[in-house]
């Protein structure tokens, strides 16, 4: 194999499939890249069986062939270089790296031993378009409420599904719900994308990225960026019908400036880190305010207000942490913060009649 390429691209390719690379027990071989020529282009790829990335780039090639190399060597290696043109020629196993005043010979490992890439039949996939503003944004607002707790995988991931003509998203860890809607389809789908995955396609996407394309089969998940791509496996097993947890009405509402909002929950969560993040939330029709009260054993206690447009009133406990995160994916000047009794799930959403998003927190028993 011998070939050249830009150090920028190749350093960028490698960044992005490296993440992917993981040695195992048994199996050396995921702790290398695959570089492997293609026309006249370089697919750079990595997986560990669970997620595989491939990143294409151009090149001019003199010889086609392929090779694999440790990818925590190569790539720091290809990131050290200065800018300009990398050439690279392999005999056998050992590869040569060149670039200017610089030189390296690399031991590989064939690439037959390579595990085989993951394929899609595009012509058969559920495929969407999704601009990457509201990918990002409703990628985000999502995995925040996903679980890390491996026994129940399914939560582990966010529920891409359709109902009722519309794309969906959404994550819950038990503690906390999220859903966002994203557009109008014809198509259906009901897809567990691991958290893990959907984290690694954010990672992806550059600052010239305008969208991303995403196609689902029956077991797997492709995400398109530019010239790289993402392929996971869906997580087995059926969702939990979240739908039912979600309150169509609430006694009690108090629309709230966003800026004041945050603000009043980071003071509380100040004083409620030795309560595991634990406040008490008042929201007071009369005074037309919403104030939270927060304890620290032998420190003090702390209670904080905003003015809101309130309807009803009343009280109930939160975890001061997930208020915090709730209000760091929320768009807009205001939000609508409401429940239904003590007990009752609290809903926090975009200060918007046909809000796309909902977030949900479950009270703590006071």
């Amino acid at each position: 194999m011998e070939l050249s390429v830009t150090q920028e691209n190749f350093a960028r390719a490698l960044a992005i499939v490296g993440r992917i690379a993981s040695s195992r027990a048994g199996l050396p071989i995921l702790g290398n890249v695959l570089l492997r020529t293609e026309a006249n282009r370089l697919l750079v790829a990595a997986t560990n069986l669970e997620i595989a990335a491939t990143c294409y780039v151009g090149a001019k090639i003199t010889k086609p062939g392929e090779l694999t190399l440790p990818a925590k060597l190569i790539s720091e290696f290809i990131a050290s270089l200065p800018r300009g043109t990398v050439d690279i020629a392999s005999k056998g196993t050992s590869m040569t790296i060149s670039s200017g005043n610089y030189s390296s010979i690399m031991s590989g490992v064939d690439a037959d031993e390579f595990p085989e890439l993951p394929s899609i039949d595009e012509n058969q996939a559920v495929t969407y378009t999704i601009a990457v503003a509201d990918f990002k944004q409703a990628v985000s607002q999502t995995i925040i409420t996903t679980s890390n707790d491996t026994s129940r995988p399914v939560l582990t991931g966010v529920y891409w599904h359709t109902d009722g003509g519309k794309l969906y998203l959404a994550g819950t860890d038990g503690y906390r719900l999220a859903q966002r809607r994203l557009f109008d389809t014809t198509s259906e789908i009901a897809a567990i994308v691991p958290t893990s995955s959907l984290q690694e396609v954010l990672r992806t996407i550059s600052d010239g990225t305008d969208q991303v394309e995403v196609l689902f089969d029956d077991e797997q998940v492709r995400f398109r960026v530019d010239d790289s791509e993402i392929t996971s496996r869906l997580i087995e097993g059926s969702y939990p019908k979240y739908q039912q947890l979600i309150p169509a009405t609430s006694e009690t509402q108090a629309r709230v400036k966003m800026d004041d909002f945050s603000r009043i929950v980071k003071i509380a969560g100040l004083f409620a880190r030795n309560s595991g993040g634990s406040v008490t939330v008042t929201v007071d029709g009369e005074k037309n305010n919403i104030s939270i009260h927060s304890i620290a054993s032998e420190l003090g206690e702390n209670t904080s207000s905003a003015d809101a447009e309130v309807t009803g009133g009343g009280v109930l406990t939160l975890n001061s942490r997930y208020i915090t995160d709730a209000l760091g994916v929320i768009d807009g000047d205001s939000v609508d913060f409401r429940f239904s009794g003590k007990l009752s799930p609290c809903v926090l959403s975009p200060a918007s009649e046909n809000s796309d998003y909902i977030h949900i927190i479950m009270p703590l028993k006071s």
